[in-house]
């Protein structure tokens, strides 16, 4: 069987590149340690490998479907949920007083990027579930969390996160769905329409709980009005809650998951109970939805991991051709993967795959801290950090993913745009990402209309200063001196351009923020670059000290060049862009397409 993941390489990137066992040192973790973590991540693999993986293909093939109201998904999706309950996944992170694992988030998504790799749409179902009860857990009154969380804990109940809306879509201040007050304290009767909802109906759980955005009934406008409401598809009675699903999206990926269109109170008979203050459901929704952008991040690099895995045994194994110095026709074919441009598509893969697995972790590892840390000062200097961060660990693999899926079909050639091989899956399955969580063009904004310039650029600040520190310590392994000396230069212009661009902010916001994804897409290139150094540096020191996995630690270094001299160089022209005066897409009227 085709390895869906590389072990080797996660656990690379946890134990030796980013050292998640200094998270053992937070009291709240002290419990855990290096057994533990690999103890976890085993299991999660034998889950992917004996329940998730066997079901790829047939959860693409056979996608759910609406019958008689209610839509039909799976049938192995039961056993999986309820697996994922009963092992403890769902509330692995929350505390022991709880029946949870107080396991890092660290592991947690490392674990979920098995799953994801493994069978996508059958990983979504458990983590959907544990965002929304950690929302209740987490801002609901007690009495909301002793009646719910206990059954999405086990599995019994799925969690969705309901936001979007047909006319409002990622403007979330134009949501128009209403709570009405009842005379029950808490309690309020919703009247609306969701879309897209994922997981928003399915045969595989008794009930559905949806954390659902409205407006109470009065409001103020915009997001200042917006309230967060537990919303069950059944009441704790077993009736109905009128709740109904209106219709399924049929998706070009990610099929076996279903995305519904509900329709909420359409006979005045939805009741929906407040979670925590009136008003505050956005800044509630938000510990989700943050989260929620690096899992997308994640979701995108496990799809992508696969699909390269595809790519290389398939590269290690069809002969085609001979190597280019070579006219003897009586000799045999050579694996394609002998060819240049073959490695060029692997070494694209890999350095894209492995440069954000590097990101997300980092970012992962950050949130573990920033959880536990009592020094407000560096609390709050983590804190805009990973704010900073988040758009970009959220794009870069969701962009860069739907690249090195296509790459990974490329590969193949023909083969790979056949369902005989699962890269056309993945392909498919990898789209969604750059819409999921905010599409990019919102990431952009965010990132330079908000992340850089908040506390008076402190995130941007600080940012400058890890790879600054990187960049010197890096220094000290002569071997590594062309590729640090590539990535620094680059990483002055960078900084420069960077620079022009915020000169742009006295010109008004439209000029300001019209390159605003121009300037995420090269903060990515940068950021995944200063992740290759730090695996550079990480894989050349085990050299040093005479590591026996040298293949691997060479592959390292020899990705981190390929990286440093085919992708890095393509900030030249977004660094081009922001020196430039002419902004053809605000002039362009639309009369003129």
């Amino acid at each position: 069987m085709t390895r869906f993941y590389s072990k080797r390489d996660l656990q690379f990137q946890l134990f030796e590149n980013q050292n998640c066992l200094e998270l053992t040192q937070i009291p709240y973790f002290a419990d855990h340690s290096e057994e533990t973590f690999r103890l976890v991540l085993d299991s999660a693999e034998q889950i992917a490998e004996k329940s998730l993986r066997p079901l790829l293909t047939e959860m693409d093939r056979n996608e759910p479907q609406l019958i008689d109201g209610k839509i039909r998904i799976n049938p192995g999706m039961k056993t999986i949920i309820r697996q994922f309950g009963q092992d403890g996944w769902i509330n692995a992170l929350f505390s022991y007083e709880e029946g949870g694992q107080q396991l890092p988030w660290t592991i947690h998504i490392a674990s979920g990027f098995i799953f994801q790799a493994a069978n996508y749409s059958a990983s979504v179902f458990p983590f959907l579930t544990t965002g929304a009860a950690n929302l209740i857990r987490t801002f609901g009154s007690k009495e909301l969390i002793e009646k719910f969380t206990p059954k999405m804990y086990s599995g019994a109940w799925q969690g969705t996160m309901a936001l979007t809306e047909p006319d409002a879509g990622s403007s979330l201040s134009d949501i128009s769905t209403t709570a009405f007050p009842t005379e029950a304290p808490g309690v309020f009767r919703i009247k609306g329409q969701k879309i897209y909802i994922s997981a928003g109906d399915h045969d595989a759980c008794d009930n559905i709980i949806h954390l659902m955005l409205a407006r109470i009934q009065g409001a103020p406008a915009g997001t200042k009005g917006i309230s967060l409401f537990v919303v069950p598809k059944k009441r704790i009675s077993g009736e109905p809650n009128d709740v109904l699903t209106q219709g399924i999206y049929h998706k070009m990926g990610y099929k076996g998951a279903p995305i519904a269109h509900l329709m909420i109170g359409s006979n005045d008979a939805c009741e929906g109970y407040l979670v925590g203050e009136a008003n505050q459901g956005l800044k509630y929704m938000f510990q989700m939805m943050n989260e929620a952008r690096l899992g997308v991040g994640m979701n995108a690099v496990a799809i992508a991991l696969a699909a390269f895995q595809a790519s290389l045994a398939y590269a290690k194994e069809r002969p085609q051709g001979r190597k280019i110095n070579e006219k003897d026709l009586s000799q045999a074919q050579v694996p394609i993967i002998e060819h240049a441009d073959v490695k060029r598509l692997l070494l694209f893969q890999k350095s894209v795959v492995e440069g954000s697995l590097a990101l997300l972790i980092y970012c992962a590892i950050l949130s573990d801290k920033i959880a536990h840390e009592e020094n407000e000062v560096l609390k709050n200097e983590m804190e805009v950090l990973l704010d900073l961060l988040t758009p970009i660990a959220k794009s870069y693999p969701s962009e860069m993913g739907v690249q090195s899926t296509s790459a990974a079909v490329q590969v193949l050639g023909g083969a790979g745009y056949t369902t005989d091989f699962p890269v056309e899956q993945y392909y498919r399955e990898a789209r969604i990402h750059p819409i999921h969580e905010g599409t990019t063009g919102i990431h952009g904004l965010d990132l330079l209309g908000r992340k850089v310039l908040i506390q008076e650029g402190l995130g941007w600040k600080l940012l400058q200063k890890e790879i600054g520190e990187s960049i010197e310590s890096s220094k000290a392994y002569s071997a590594l001196g062309e590729l640090t000396q590539t990535f620094e230069s680059q990483f002055k212009k960078f900084n420069h351009g960077a620079a022009q661009l915020l000169f742009k902010m006295n010109q008004g916001p439209e000029i300001f923020l019209s390159d605003a994804t121009l300037f995420l897409e090269s903060s990515g290139i940068i950021c995944i670059a200063w992740m290759w150094l730090e695996q550079a540096k990480t894989a050349q020191k085990a050299l040093n000290t005479g590591a026996t996995e040298q293949d691997f630690y060479f592959g390292k270094i020899e990705t981190a060049r390929y990286f440093m001299e085919y992708e890095l160089p393509k900030i030249k022209g977004l660094i081009e862009r922001f020196h430039s005066n002419t902004y053809p897409t605000v002039v362009m009227r639309k009369e003129w397409f």
